[in-house]
């Protein structure tokens, strides 16, 4: 038995998507109890009852194919409900059972780039987790097969382009955390030049240039960011903040 579209659609509305791996090899179901079990991983409404159906799956079929791709539904389920501790142990047991799951690496760089700080003591330790993690999901994107062979070439396309966004998104916060931040700007405009225009990775860039104290930069970047159609409100306030913040050290001069 197989994985059907079905199952595969189902979890594609519950907003993760399949499978996120390079690995071509389509697992199989060994017996109905098994699929039972897989089922109630994309059945499940909330990220806690899909982690615990990932762990009853696991326990009761250890030699299970879908090891990988259950493990990574539970480490995109503990991200979304903000338990970091148990995204890095989830997304260990899933590179483990599959090294090809790039989007696994994307939750742990931008989890480890995002949340260290310039203070932590392991502060380089985690920083280079987050580059390797980037690095190895930009170098799986370059020839990763699409995840659903229903999916339309220019539709996977855009998709594959965001996620090399977010890989480069990731590198450019572990350089900013680091002070880097020519290193910063350079990453995030590799990022703009697969996906022209991001107002995140703008909004990002006009931050490093900020933190770099080149005002002329920020300034344009920023309104690159306020002339995007439909901004939310959100990164609006933050865009302006940012701008207002470059404009009076600029006139401090």
């Amino acid at each position: 038995m197989r994985l059907t579209k079905m199952i595969a659609g189902a979890f594609l509305i519950s907003g993760v998507l399949l499978a996120q791996t390079s690995d071509t090899k389509q697992p199989k179901l060994k017996s109905e109890k098994e699929q039972q079990a897989v089922m109630a991983i994309f059945k499940a409404a909330e990220p806690a009852a899909r982690i615990t159906a990932t762990d009853a799956l696991i326990t009761k079929f250890a030699d299970t194919e879908f090891k990988g791709t259950a493990l990574y539904i539970a480490t995109a389920s503990a991200e979304e409900i903000g338990d970091w501790e148990k995204t890095v142990i989830y997304g260990e047991r899933t590179l483990e059972a599959d090294p090809k799951s790039y989007g696994t690496m994307l939750i742990l760089a931008r989890g480890y780039a995002g949340r260290t700080k310039e203070f932590d003591f392991d502060k380089e330790e985690k920083l280079t987790k987050a580059d390797k993690y980037s690095k190895s999901a930009l170098e799986l994107l370059k020839t990763a097969p699409k995840i659903r062979p229903d999916i339309a070439d220019d539709q996977w396309e855009a998709q594959r382009k965001l996620w090399v966004s977010e890989a480069y998104e990731s590198l450019g916060l572990a350089a900013g955390v680091r002070k880097k931040y020519d290193d910063a700007v350079a990453a995030y405009k590799s990022g703009l030049e697969v996906v022209p225009g991001n107002p995140n990775l703008l909004t990002r860039m006009a931050t490093s240039y900020l933190d770099a104290k080149k005002n002329d930069e920020a300034i344009s970047t920023a309104n690159q960011v306020l002339a995007s159609p439909n901004l939310n409100p959100q990164v609006k306030n933050i865009v302006e903040n940012i701008k207002k913040r470059a404009e009076a050290a600029k006139a401090a001069k």
